[in-house]
C-alpha cells in the first residue's frame, strides 16, 4: 500500500516555482517500510526523505515529521490512500496566503465501494469509521475539523499551538484516534480559519475487516472516549455519580431500550452504536474522576 500511495503522490502536478518534498515517517515498523522508501529515494533523490521515529504512536510519528519538515505548509496523507494528480496543488493553494490556517479535502472510497446495508447512511457521519470526509462539491469555509488523511496546515499553526496530542492517536495497546480532529478544533478555537476544498481528493482503501459491525462498534466506542479526553467530563449539570453525569445513565437506558425495541435492522444497529458510545463516555468519565489525565502535545517545532 505504501508504494502505491507514494507513486500517486509523486505524480502530483505543481507549478515549477513551488519546492516540495515527501517525508515518510517510519514509526518503528517491523516490515519493509525502510526498503520501500529507499527504492523510491533512488528514483527520486531530491523528493523523498525517510525519518525513523522509535517511540510508538501515530501522534509521535506526526510530530516527528513536523519537527523535520522544511516547508511553510504541511500536508498530511496516510499510506492507505491514493491521491489525484491535482490533489496536492489544490489542497495547499489556499495556504499561499495567511487568510487560511488550514485546509481539508474530500476523502472518498475506492470507486467500486458498496457500503454494507447495515450502515445507517441516513446519519451524517455514518461513514466516519471508514475515514470518509465529503461535504459536497462546493468550496467553503470549514467550521469543523478535517480528517487526518487529507488535510494541510500552515507551519505557523503548529508553531503557535504545538503539535498533536500524544494521549490521542493509535498506538500499541490503544486504538483511540482523534489526534487529527483535536488539532483542527484547537485551530478553530484559537480564532484561525479553515477552508474546505472539494477538488483535493484522495481515495481511501477499505480492507474487509473495516466493513464489519464489530469494527464500527469499536470505532465509535473509542471515538467517544477520545471526545471526553479532548473536552473533559461534561459540565452544566448538578448531579454526578462517581464522577459521571447522571444524564449519561439515562441516555444509556433510553438507547438500550430503542436498540431492543426497534425492528428495522439498520436503525437497530444505529441505536447499538449509540449505546456503545455512551458506555464509552461513562467509562472515560469514571477514569478521569479516579485519576487525573496527564496529556502532552509536542512543543513548538522551533
Amino acid at each position: 500500500m505504501l508504494a502505491k500511495s507514494l507513486e500517486s503522490v509523486l505524480a502530483s502536478q505543481l507549478p515549477d516555482c513551488i519546492t516540495w518534498e515527501i517525508l515518510v515517517v517510519d514509526n518503528n515498523s517491523t516490515d519493509q517500510t525502510q526498503q520501500v522508501v529507499a527504492n523510491f529515494s533512488v528514483r527520486y533523490p531530491e523528493r523523498i526523505r525517510y525519518i525513523f521515529e522509535p517511540t510508538p504512536g501515530k501522534s509521535n510519528a506526526l510530530n516527528a515529521g513536523i519537527r523535520d519538515a522544511r516547508g511553510d505548509v504541511f500536508a498530511f496523507v496516510d499510506d492507505d490512500v491514493v491521491v489525484e494528480t491535482i490533489w496536492l496543488r489544490n489542497l495547499t493553494a489556499p495556504l499561499h496566503s495567511t487568510e487560511w490556517a488550514g485546509v481539508g479535502g474530500r476523502i472518498i472510497p475506492d470507486r467500486d465501494f458498496k457500503p454494507p446495508r447495515w450502515i445507517p447512511l441516513h446519519e451524517r457521519y455514518a461513514l466516519a469509521p471508514l475515514a470518509m470526509f465529503d461535504l459536497g462539491l462546493r468550496p467553503s469555509q470549514l467550521l469543523e475539523a478535517p480528517f487526518g488523511t487529507n488535510m494541510a496546515f500552515r507551519k505557523a499553526a503548529f508553531e503557535k499551538l504545538g503539535g498533536f496530542r500524544t494521549d490521542l492517536g493509535p498506538c500499541p495497546g490503544s486504538a483511540i484516534r482523534g489526534e487529527d480532529t483535536e488539532f483542527g478544533f484547537r485551530v478553530l478555537a484559537d480564532g484561525q480559519r479553515l477552508w474546505y476544498e472539494p477538488s483535493a481528493v484522495v481515495y481511501h482503501s477499505l480492507p474487509a475487516h473495516r466493513l464489519q459491525k464489530q469494527y464500527f462498534l469499536t470505532w465509535w466506542h473509542d471515538k467517544a472516549r477520545a471526545d471526553i479526553r479532548t473536552d473533559g467530563v461534561p459540565t452544566g449539570t448538578k448531579w454526578y455519580f462517581a464522577g459521571i453525569p447522571l444524564y449519561l445513565f439515562r441516555r444509556f437506558a433510553v438507547w438500550t431500550i430503542r436498540w431492543f425495541a426497534t425492528s428495522n435492522p439498520t436503525r437497530r444497529f444505529s441505536c447499538k452504536l449509540k449505546v456503545w458510545g455512551i458506555a464509552a463516555q461513562i467509562k472515560e468519565c469514571y477514569r478521569l474522576s479516579r485519576k487525573p489525565l496527564l496529556h502532552s502535545q509536542s512543543s513548538s517545532p522551533n
